[in-house]
């Protein structure tokens, strides 16, 4: 038979129903779908793969008895759903991991100790009791007491299998814990929350919870354990252990979602800042510049990390390097006056300038009265001069102002204290009236040391 016939121009009216001796082998129905209809566009793929098969003047049939205006399916479940373990952890919930917090702390301890008659103590309220008040009243109030109690109360009736909220509590009363500085407690309730999840089995469920569900939060808080023991080189080695988890987890990242690789370079990112600000605690400056330098070549900084990586040069004595990330920032568009004006009082500080210092943040104060810090600064740079009632001055002006901010300022206290022990004359007294103004206004979880009164 000729085929030649088949191509000829449109004038040839040969009728459509003799195609070509083609043979299409009719679609095998697949066995693993139970929903019969295929969706629009594997109807789509089909038609055109069938096109290709036959010749330009193959009928078109196909495409008449479509129904394209059918209802699209659902589509088929989230791959991480279909592969989610029942996991079902009723101990996460259970009354017994968690300890009772204490209803006493030790500004109260100072206030027994040293205010007489009771009546002239501030009322602090150490009951805990949280029903009152929501959530953002807590946490603007510092009223982590009441916070902690409120995680553990909503933790035991709430139902396990929701793991989600269930880690989301444990995390917030971990992290009331340790604002209270109850840090025995918090070690203990952490190692029990951890023993419970390492017990998950098989390891593929355990391996799935600890990757998808466990808020990072919650492992940096794991880690952090060792720090509270006194274990400060073990803290180092478990961030570190951390810090390779997180860049692993980025390079094994598919491409296809760059969301989950940004996610955990932000993280690593988080890691670094933690290893460094440990270390600069140990007063190891030279190795914290080494870990952070990276950090400014592997994308842009911004002008508060380059502002921050400046100011640990300067504890370390490189003043060079310190000058020229200053430079940088200088003439970064995206730094703020206030930020230049900080760190060219910081430089003058470091280079003994402390009038120049001083000249600069009086005007930054000006210009900006809430800037707490450069308050704090300039009360040192005032007592490096010797104008020891003017730096007293500056400070006692600022708590006036807004005593709810200042009174959480640790180091804000502890210079003010220091200040006033210097002026002995009347530092009994000035440092009484202290005690009493941060108890009005302090919350929960004030480190007392920064009053220097010894408790007992």
């Amino acid at each position: 038979m000729e085929k030649s016939n088949l191509s000829c121009s449109d004038n040839h009216h040969e009728p459509l129903s003799s195609p070509p001796d083609v043979y299409i082998e009719p679609e095998v129905p697949d066995p693993f779908l139970i929903d019969s209809d295929a969706s629009d566009e594997e109807q789509e793929i089909n038609a055109e793969g069938k096109q290709e098969q036959l010749s330009t003047t193959t009928p078109t049939r196909s495409f008449s008895q479509q129904n394209l205006s059918k209802d699209t399916p659902p589509s088929p479940p989230d791959e991480s759903e279909e592969e989610a373990p029942e996991i079902y952890l009723p101990g996460l919930v259970s009354p017994t991991m968690f300890l009772p917090i204490p209803n006493t702390d030790p500004l109260t301890t100072l206030l027994n100790k040293y205010i007489h008659p009771p009546e002239r103590r501030p009322v602090r309220d150490v009951s805990g009791e949280w029903q009152k008040n929501n959530f953002h009243t807590l946490v603007m109030t510092n009223s982590w007491r009441a916070l902690a109690k409120m995680a553990r109360d909503r933790l035991v009736t709430t139902d396990p299998e929701d793991l989600v909220l269930v880690l989301g509590l444990w995390y917030l009363r971990l992290a009331c814990l340790s604002r209270l500085r109850l840090f025995n407690q918090t070690s203990v309730e952490c190692t029990n929350l951890f023993s419970v999840l390492n017990s998950v089995e098989p390891q593929e469920a355990r391996a799935w919870l600890f990757g998808r569900l466990l808020p990072f939060e919650l492992e940096v808080m794991y880690v952090r354990l060792r720090y509270w023991a006194g274990d400060h080189m073990g803290y180092l080695d478990a961030l570190n252990a951390l810090l390779r988890k997180c860049k692993l987890k980025a390079r094994m990242a598919p491409r296809s979602d760059p969301t989950t690789s940004a996610m955990w370079k932000e993280r690593g990112a988080r890691v670094i800042l933690i290893i460094a600000s440990q270390l600069c605690e140990m007063k190891e400056f030279g190795a914290a510049t080494k870990i952070l330098e990276p950090l400014c070549h592997q994308s842009e900084p911004t002008s508060a990390f380059r502002s921050a990586l400046a100011r640990v040069y300067l504890q370390s004595g490189y003043m060079e390097k310190a000058s020229a990330h200053f430079a940088f920032v200088e003439k970064s568009p995206d730094a703020s006056e206030g930020m230049k004006d900080m760190n060219q009082a910081l430089l003058a500080c470091a280079n003994g300038e402390w009038d120049v210092a001083s000249g600069i943040l009086t005007r930054l104060i000006e210009k900006e009265p809430d800037n707490f810090v450069a308050v704090n600064n300039l009360s040192v740079s005032l007592l490096s001069q010797g104008r020891l009632k003017e730096g007293i001055e500056v400070l006692e002006e600022a708590l006036k102002a807004s005593p709810a901010s200042i009174v959480v300022a640790e180091p804000f206290l502890f210079n003010l204290s220091t200040l006033y022990e210097l002026r002995s004359a009347t530092a009994t007294q000035k440092k009484l009236d202290l005690l009493l103004e941060v108890a009005k206004w302090s919350g929960d979880g004030l480190k007392t040391t920064c009053l220097k009164m010894p408790s007992n």
